[in-house]
């Protein structure tokens, strides 16, 4: 092989991995920011992994809900209680109302985060509208349930023990193609 096809070669290669890199970047950092509750990533827990939780009666935090529409989607998104007051284990569930402003129907998806940051990963979401995509018709308004929990680990990280509040906060964005058919 001649030093140019080698070069070649190996550029050609870099090229190839880059690109792979690149692909899996986003699935991989998705992976660890909701393993590690990195950026205010919540985690996700089933019926069975949350019915294993203790919950600690006697141990309260405050949970406030914020929503935001992105500008471009005509639609009105609001918690139905802007606040809740939880046990440290006890599944709870809270309440958004989406309303359509628009002329047609429209669908959106919901990205979401916590703060405090560190909370993230003990902030854990059962069911979430913010799993599926929302298809909401012209003028119609919905309900949304949250089923969530806060893991009482919260209180053995030292870096979460003393927070006495968590912000659950969403902002709903139009899909690609934004508009369904039909």
């Amino acid at each position: 092989m001649t030093p140019q096809l080698r070069t070649a070669a190996i550029f050609g290669a870099m090229t190839i991995s880059m690109v792979g890199v690149g692909y899996a970047s986003v699935p991989l950092y998705n992976m660890f920011c909701r393993v590690t509750g990195f950026n205010g990533t919540t985690g996700r827990a089933d019926e069975a992994q949350a019915a294993e939780v203790p919950v600690y009666v006697d141990k309260t935090i405050s949970v406030r809900f914020d929503s935001n529409v992105d500008r471009d989607l005509p639609w009105e998104f609001r918690p139905e209680h802007p606040t809740d007051t939880v046990s440290l284990g006890a599944r709870d569930m809270a309440i958004f109302i989406a309303k359509n402003n628009g002329s047609e129907p429209i669908t959106g998806t919901a990205s979401f985060n916590v703060t405090p940051v560190t909370a993230g990963r003990y902030f854990k979401k059962i069911q979430c509208f913010c799993f599926t995509e929302q298809t909401i018709a012209a003028g119609e308004q919905v309900r949304m349930p949250v089923l969530y929990f806060v893991d009482p680990k919260l209180l053995d990280d030292p870096d979460t023990r003393d927070i006495e509040e968590i912000t659950l906060s969403y902002t709903f964005h139009r899909t690609k193609n934004g508009d369904t058919e039909g």
